[in-house]
């Protein structure tokens, strides 16, 4: 394709770069940049460059957060003997829209998964176990996509806990197989909240 200009050219193939996004999305979005004012687009930029430069991950739960703990662990009226095991923050999102989950989260970064090389050393795992042997949790609830990858990472950390004494719990398959927690809607992921199901290896 052929740009008039190499600015615009770059910005295209930096848009490009994010997930979902192909060049006629990309296009779209640089001729709306330009249509903005100069303080639309420079609060814009400083926004990006803040997310890189000033978000951190909670020393707790590992959820993104612009502080050391973030405002889900530091609430004392949730429940932190409740901690729901999801993918990323994606997830937390969709969890907490349905208003169904009053607990804390642990983040673990991804999923198991051989083929993509990704290893269990590679997760936030290894905090998920220190965290459940030094504080009063109760029950652990995955909350991972229904595929091959949620379930391995699913049987792996159970593994690591058969000695310990705590409560292990799955949300209910209303999730259909292969689908992942941020599209599903909000009625059927509380229910499976809700209806979540003991956990056996």
């Amino acid at each position: 394709m052929e740009y008039s200009s190499q600015i615009i050219k770059n910005l295209v193939d930096s848009f490009v770069r994010f997930p979902g996004i192909g060049k006629r999305t990309a296009i779209r979005m640089v001729l709306h940049l330009l249509k903005q004012n100069d303080d639309e687009v420079t609060t814009l930029g400083e926004l990006i460059l803040k997310t890189r430069t000033e978000i951190k991950y909670c020393k707790i739960c590992h959820n993104l957060s612009d502080k050391e703990v973030c405002n889900i662990c530091s609430d004392n009226s949730r429940d932190h003997s409740s901690v729901c095991v999801v993918e990323d923050l994606r997830d937390i999102i969709a969890i907490e829209n349905t208003s169904q989950f009053n607990g804390v989260y642990h983040v673990l970064g991804g999923l198991i998964s051989p083929i993509e090389g990704v290893s269990p050393s590679e997760l936030n795992i290894n905090s998920l176990i220190k965290r459940i042997e030094k504080d009063e949790i109760k029950e652990l609830i995955f909350a991972l996509n229904a595929n091959m990858e949620g379930d391995t990472t699913m049987f792996y950390i159970s593994k690591q806990l058969k000695n310990k004494k705590i409560k292990l719990s799955a949300i209910s398959r209303g999730i259909s197989v292969g689908g992942e927690l941020e599209f599903a809607d909000e009625i059927t992921l509380g229910r499976s909240i809700k209806n979540r199901t003991t956990y056996h290896i």
